[in-house]
């Protein structure tokens, strides 16, 4: 067990999620659930029921190094690995590689979004120990599959070989977001999973793909390779992440990489990337109607809404509205269709140029 740690990634502004998520308090802090814990908390109590928590990192923007202390007092100062801009998932989990092998050159790791929601948290918990324990033994760079339960078009897939080591498939392609009607034929087809962008490997063999897949990131690290786990490691940091490629782990490493292997698995996933996917989990009165956060709403001649405000003492009235996200935080009240929902980002630039950073 001293050998496992866990990464989570917590760096996100999570505008998809606008007006909720704002740049200065994104989504992996809000309590989407009344729980009482935000998304990353749960996140983090999930993982330290099997990482000792001393072995969990959280890699996040230097802004919001205040709030994840607030948060998760658990950890210490040298636990937030803090990046000074952003650079996408690979020098984020490049960041986290470095630290962790200069720890421990032994360690197993697995990697994890802050901002996912699991449902059978048992299973979950069995299936990354098994993960664990696999790239132990392996020189494999493993992903976490999900069976398709619907034809999906906001998620990536992956699609299973018949090579298989144990439970672990390998891995023959990656495809990015589909439309529907490939969507549709990858559910069909039995081959593809949900891409959930968790992951595990051995510090080792993540090491060894950086060399191969993005030498001009190792290279940018190696520079201060002999810096890491100590007082210099931040300064090295501020001076040298930004010139770091902003790309994915997966478009740099995952899809390039020989060595993948996928363990399929289903413990009740939900990538809480976007509204329409609260409204899926959420409780829905007669209409179909979804209120969250205990939001005090009246609803007439309405369906098919997710009406969430972060006051709760305000009142909302809706009347003969359909299939719409009602959305009222702070200084902002938005309403759109949820067909349309994948515009908000553009709603969000759109306001940036108008009015300022006020309302983002």
């Amino acid at each position: 067990m001293k050998d496992n740690y866990c990464v989570i990634m917590g760096g996100g502004i999570g505008s998809r999620f606008w007006p909720f998520s704002r740049e200065s308090y994104p989504k992996q802090f809000l309590d989407f659930f009344g729980t009482g814990r935000s998304l990353l908390q749960m996140t983090f109590d999930r993982f330290s029921k099997i990482i000792p928590v001393e072995n969990i990192f959280v890699v996040t923007n230097e802004i919001y190094a205040p709030l994840i202390s607030q948060q998760l007092p658990e950890l210490k100062d040298d636990q937030l690995l803090l990046e000074p801009c952003r650079r996408n998932t690979a020098p984020c989990i490049a960041y986290a590689t470095y630290h962790i092998k200069a720890c421990n050159p032994n360690a197993n790791i697995v990697v994890a979004p802050s901002d996912h929601l699991i449902l059978r948290e048992d299973i979950f918990l069995r299936d990354v120990q098994k993960a664990l324990n696999f790239v132990k033994e392996n020189d494999a760079l493993v992903t976490l599959g999900i069976k398709p339960s619907r034809p999906e078009t906001g998620y990536g897939y992956i699609q299973s070989s018949d090579i298989m080591l144990g439970e672990f498939t390998k891995v023959k392609t990656f495809t990015e977001k589909p439309n529907l009607e490939l969507a549709k034929i990858f559910q069909e087809s039995g081959e593809f999973f949900w891409n959930s962008g968790l992951f595990v490997w051995n510090v080792k063999t993540i090491h060894t793909a950086f060399n191969k897949y993005l030498p001009d990131v190792s290279a940018r690290f190696d520079l201060g390779v002999d810096k890491f786990n100590t007082e210099q490691e931040r300064a090295f940091i501020q001076e040298n992440f930004a010139y770091c490629l902003n790309i994915s782990i997966d478009y740099g490493i995952m899809e390039k990489a020989d060595n993948v292997y996928m363990l399929c698995v289903d413990f009740g996933w939900a990538d809480l990337g976007i509204w329409g996917s609260l409204y899926e989990l959420a409780d829905k009165d007669e209409q179909d109607n979804a209120i969250l956060t205990s939001s005090r709403t009246m609803m007439y001649e309405s369906s098919g809404n997710l009406v969430a405000l972060n006051n709760p003492d305000k009142l909302v009235v809706v009347q003969g509205v359909n299939d719409c996200i009602i959305v009222e935080s702070d200084n902002v009240l938005m309403i759109c269709k949820k067909e349309d929902e994948q515009r908000i980002k553009q709603f969000v630039a759109d306001v940036q140029l108008k009015y300022g950073k006020e309302y983002s």
